[in-house]
């Protein structure tokens, strides 16, 4: 469907980053996806295009300028590799950056920043808890004061990038209960008391690392902290609501794949004597699907306009991110059922698809928290 907010700069980067990912990503992606890893040059050669710029300063390695449909055409065309997981690999670092960029002390910012945006090392958010999950107001992990510092001590799970990268923004508490007692502090790999481990035996993105951090009194010096004390969650809630952007616009991506992979397999494949494109109950599954591909990307991109125009749409970003999980979820399975037997087979993107339609449901706020936040926002 047409884009009426489309224009040459958006196309050519279209273009550019379609071009990159059939040249480095998708021959490889099933094989990085079983192998369950990503090479790291390819970090950095999706640093050279420079899709982790965006909203960063020239002078720090960044674009210098933002562009919420730039950020929503790389999250989708990257979701055509068919491996969901290569997208969370790179991405990892983008919820992350922004804290740094605007809240760290210079003596963080100017040195790990232009190392992020190009690729050469990682970066993770740390948030979401063993015993928390989406509800990272009442998360445990806390920072006492000691001298000229903080030691700090708990546990994060889940932390896409968790096992490769080198700087951390986590989130600990340094005050009362509830998001006004949250503090942030940017801690190194290598630090006295971190470890981490895996979170293997994954339903899908098999080829992005996820892992459980441990701080076992781990001290950190007071300019580690990020922004003012006991607000962090104002620090981050600019990048929760970009997160969710990235994950509409990779689920509209993921159900195009599905859309398309049913039509080209309905046209190839013969059952009853005709190709299974001309049976009417296939026909209306594809126009199902269709529609509300439509639906979901004239959402997107009012969404993307919206941000462009510095209106931070966030009851609308949280009800379009369930309805495109929603949306991803029925393509991924009106997909399975045209592909039939020939679906359920591993190397296929509807069967990747399929598998991954849930870590899209709940990574960067479950269904269920979306649509309570967007009552709320509501003024319900």
């Amino acid at each position: 469907m047409r884009n009426p907010f489309d224009n040459d700069e958006r196309a050519a980067f279209r273009e550019t980053v379609r071009q990159f990912i059939a040249n480095e990503i998708t021959p490889h992606a099933d094989r990085w996806d079983e192998e369950g890893a990503i090479p790291w040059e390819l970090h950095e050669k999706a640093g050279e295009l420079g899709v982790f710029g965006f909203g960063i300063p020239e002078e720090l390695g960044g674009l210098g300028f933002d562009d919420a449909f730039m950020r929503s055409i790389w999250a989708e065309e990257l979701a055509f590799c068919g491996a969901g997981g290569v997208g969370a690999a790179l991405g990892g670092r983008t919820i992350s950056i922004d804290p740094i960029v605007r809240f760290a002390g210079p003596h963080i910012r100017d040195r790990v920043v232009p190392e992020i945006v190009s690729g050469r090392k990682g970066s993770s958010l740390g948030i979401t808890e063993p015993g928390g999950g989406s509800d990272v107001a009442s998360l445990t992990t806390k920072a006492v004061k000691d001298g000229n510092g903080w030691r700090i001590s708990g546990s994060k799970t889940f932390i896409t990038g968790g096992m490769t990268s080198e700087y951390y923004v986590i989130g600990a508490r340094t005050g009362g209960e509830g998001m006004a007692g949250v503090s942030l502090f940017f801690i190194e790999w290598g630090a006295e008391g971190f470890s981490r481990t895996p979170l293997d035996k994954k339903m899908g993105w098999w080829c992005s690392d996820q892992a459980t951090l441990y701080f076992d009194n781990v001290f950190v010096p007071a300019d580690a902290m990020i922004g003012p004390e006991n607000a962090g969650f104002m620090v981050i809630m600019n990048n929760f609501n970009l997160e969710r952007l990235g994950l509409i616009a990779g689920s509209l991506g993921m159900a195009k794949v599905c859309l398309d992979d049913s039509i080209a397999w309905a046209k190839e494949r013969q059952t009853f004597g005709k190709p299974l494109i001309k049976h009417q109950v296939i026909r209306h599954k594809i126009a199902d699907m269709s529609a509300k591909i439509d639906a979901l990307e004239a959402l997107t991109n009012q969404l993307c306009w919206l941000i462009n125009e510095d209106d931070m749409p966030v009851a609308e970003l949280s009800k379009a991110k369930f309805f495109a999980t929603k949306t991803l979820e029925f393509c991924a399975s009106e997909a399975m059922q045209v592909m039939g037997g020939a679906g359920y087979l591993r190397g296929n993107r509807i069967e990747r698809a399929y598998r991954e339609v849930k870590v899209m449901a709940i990574g960067g706020g479950s269904e269920e928290i979306m649509r309570d936040l967007a009552v709320r926002q509501m003024g319900l």
